[in-house]
């Protein structure tokens, strides 16, 4: 079961997202299908039949958005956060073969946005949380163990 959290720009995102849906490419598409329907014929309408299926795209993507959107808690940064990680954090983190990796803690619903999210739930974000800089966080794989060291942990306001 996935966590039910977001941040603040992420649910930003998605509300933009459901209203360009909405307000934007429903109309646009609405539109050609009923351009395409008055020509006639509907079963060999390639117009048709393209803008037909693209319109119930849009309207499952606006119906999972308008559910998920009532559904998600978004969560803001908290002074008492600082310095350890916890939801929205930024961290850099360095294996032992000194590897390095950077990216942000977020809900599962923001790691299809800018790279470098990763999700709450994700073994990685789990061995992290409540660590702080210079931990050493073992997350599982299905290849073993491995180790990571926070470097650092940062949050945006």
């Amino acid at each position: 079961m996935k966590t039910k959290l977001i941040t603040r720009d992420g649910h930003a995102a998605l509300t933009e997202e459901l209203n360009h849906l909405w307000k934007v490419e429903r109309p646009e598409i609405t539109r050609k299908v009923t351009w395409a329907a008055s020509l006639g014929d509907r079963s060999e309408n390639a117009d048709y039949k393209y803008n037909k299926q693209k319109l119930r795209e849009i309207d499952r993507r606006v119906r999972y958005l308008s559910k998920c959107l009532e559904e998600l808690k978004v969560i803001d940064h908290a002074p008492e956060q600082n310095g350890k990680v916890f939801f929205g954090a930024y961290v850099d983190v360095e294996s032992e073969s000194g590897e390095t990796n950077s990216f942000r803690i977020v809900g599962p619903d923001e790691i299809y946005g800018p790279e470098g999210n990763i999700s709450i739930d994700s073994p990685m974000a789990r061995a992290l949380l409540a660590k702080q800089v210079d931990d050493q966080a073992v997350v599982k794989t299905p290849t073993g163990d491995q180790i990571w060291y926070i470097t650092h942990i940062r949050y945006t306001c």
